[in-house]
């Protein structure tokens, strides 16, 4: 697989039917314009109306003026321009409100003569090669309509082209060019790298309104493999996830995983699917579940009632095997609190599946890990358990959350996931009944499990993307409750609407055909079929408990607070930047 491919492509992404949790931007009151500024639009002079407009006494007007002068580029046909005027409004319900209106315009503007498409060319060259030095941006670069080996300074002098340059001079560019690309790479390995949700939002939105899908990094966001800290920074409107990152790649089942450690990095359709739940829902909770259906386990409890009367010689096993799977039939999948459609719904039930395959002794474990009928150890004279039905689940698995004693930053502590079991039983009916209890070969398995997740994280990429939902439904649940999109200005402009930014939907899973195992257990009657034929469970994501004002706990060092001035952003940060360590 080629290091550099695309997550995915921008075509195949359908519209998801997701509340939004973005509130709808209402339209500013009109303000004045400067008899000059509006002279200066009329004529298309934009450059000195940008400079007027970066002149504005406050923020909110300055945000207004420039709203006015991308609408005013927008309707001359330059939507790039526009677009990049909007990049610089500070609010992002004001920038919000520009980008649509400057959708609005008709492409092309007001038409024109027929001529060479140098307005086409110019806008790739100021969007893409230095893009805050145009005279457009109020940057000393100037570029123009002359197509015969002229330029005009910003000056407005007329000169004539330079000669090109020699190969040694280009070669040297060239080389500089490359070694700050890796230098500014997402791939750089990084202990702890820093991703601002609302500068991510705000280039997303502007790749958009341009045409273009967020880039491999974004969608990947920026090589995190894990949240261990959230940041809040209201002076500079930053609400920060922090944590170990670098290069990614895609391998043979489709996990984006790290070059370095091989774990999975987290993906930013699953932050905004989880990121609008929470948020727009009364209650956060997620999850999903996959059932045997009752009638399927009414009819493999009469089967086994009827079959336990006569012993199975060895060579009638197979037969009986495939009598009782025919009874089974097909387990239903429920996804519950998110779309069954996303990303996100489809590694919840992924990791469920494979987790029951290993516990019924389907799919490999790692050392310490035994599947539940390999723990089955029937003394001489003894029965095996009776049949039943095992539910085992995930669910969280966090040791606390660590706030500094301001609020502003916060610490994730502990692996995050474990396994629960419980043992259900059947009425004749094919019933279902919670005990709230389960056996100790069953709680062996689930304990085993959760001991050894990281092993079996490593060896099945599957669990650890599942721990990356929980990290997202942690994250999500604590900036709901702490109110730090309010406290840092961020409204969620574009990845709170499920129409500004749809997020890919596949087939959502519905059913699968139940999976049997057995196993010979040896006794006084010359052998014995014990099976495991129904187990149920599945994911349960209720994050509320842990983000409570009373379960998070304050620091007394200092330390987390000192970590979150040590990386707050700086004031020489690129303007396009969303990301550093």
């Amino acid at each position: 697989m080629a290091t550099h491919r695309a997550i995915r492509p921008w075509a195949a992404v359908a519209f998801g039917v997701v509340l939004g949790l973005a509130s709808p931007v209402e339209a500013a009151e009109p303000v004045p314009l400067d008899p000059t500024l509006q002279e200066q639009l009329a004529s298309g002079e934009f450059a000195p109306a940008l400079e007027a407009a970066h002149r504005a006494p406050s923020a909110a007007l300055r945000d207004t003026l420039l709203t006015q002068v991308a609408l005013a580029q927008a309707r001359a046909g330059s939507s790039q321009a526009a677009i990049q005027t909007a990049s610089q409004i500070s609010g992002d319900q004001a920038r919000a409100q520009a980008l649509s209106g400057v959708a609005a315009q008709p492409l092309g503007g007001f038409g024109g003569a027929a001529m060479a498409d140098f307005e086409s060319l110019i806008e790739l060259i100021v969007t893409t090669i230095q893009p805050t030095t145009w005279d457009e941006v109020g940057g000393p670069g100037s570029i123009a309509e002359f197509p015969t080996g002229v330029h005009v300074d910003p000056q407005g002098m007329l000169q004539r082209l330079p000669k090109a340059e020699t190969d040694e001079g280009l070669s040297a560019l060239r080389a500089s060019a490359a070694t700050r690309r890796r230098h500014e790479s997402a791939r750089r390995q990084s202990p702890l790298r820093m991703v601002s949700l609302p500068r991510l939002e705000k280039h997303v939105q502007l790749r958009l309104a341009a045409g273009l899908p967020p880039t491999e990094a974004m969608q990947v966001l920026a090589g995190l493999q894990r949240i261990e800290y959230v940041f809040a920074y209201p002076e500079t409107g930053d609400l920060v996830l922090a944590g170990p990152a670098g290069d990614w790649r895609l391998d043979a089942e489709n996990h984006c995983r790290s070059v370095d450690t091989g774990r999975p990095v987290l993906r930013l359709d699953d932050l905004v699917v989880i990121f609008r739940h929470v948020h727009s829902a009364a209650d956060p909770k997620f999850g999903c579940m996959i059932n045997p259906r009752q009638e399927a386990l009414a009819k493999v409890q009469a089967f086994l009632d009827k079959s336990s009367k006569v012993a199975i010689r060895p060579d009638d096993r197979r037969a009986w095997l495939e009598r009782l799977r025919s009874q089974l039939g097909k387990q239903d999948i429920v996804v519950y609190g998110l779309d069954p459609r996303t990303r996100a719904a489809r590694v919840m039930v992924e990791a469920d599946y494979r987790m029951k395959l290993v516990g019924m002794g389907l799919e490999e474990g790692v050392p310490g890990v035994k599947s539940y009928l390999d723990l089955i150890e029937v003394p001489p004279g003894g029965s095996p358990p009776p049949m039943g039905v095992l539910r085992w689940w995930f669910t969280l698995n966090y040791d606390a959350l660590v706030a500094s004693k301001d609020r502003r930053a916060f610490a994730l502590r502990g692996q995050g996931v474990k396994v629960m079991s419980e043992n259900e039983r059947l009425t004749a009916e094919g019933k279902r009944i919670h005990t709230g209890q389960s056996e100790q070969l069953n709680q062996a398995f689930a304990r085993s499990f959760t001991e050894h997740f990281e092993a079996m994280a490593a060896k099945y990429p599957i669990y650890a993307e599942l721990r990356n939902l929980f990290d997202l439904a942690l994250v999500a649940a604590l900036v709901r409750e702490e109110g730090l999109a309010e406290k840092v200005g961020w409204h969620l402009t574009c990845f709170g609407d499920a129409q500004a930014f749809p997020v890919e939907l596949a087939n959502a899973p519905k059913q699968v055909e139940t999976v049997v195992n057995h196993r010979l257990i040896h006794d006084r009657r010359a052998g014995r079929v014990h099976v495991i034929a129904g187990v149920s469970g599945g994911v349960e994501v209720q994050p509320a408990a842990l983000v409570a004002p009373q379960a998070i706990h304050l620091e007394s060092d200092n330390r987390l607070a000192g970590r979150h001035a040590y990386v707050a952003p700086k004031p020489e940060m690129r303007p396009d930047a969303w990301w550093w360590d």
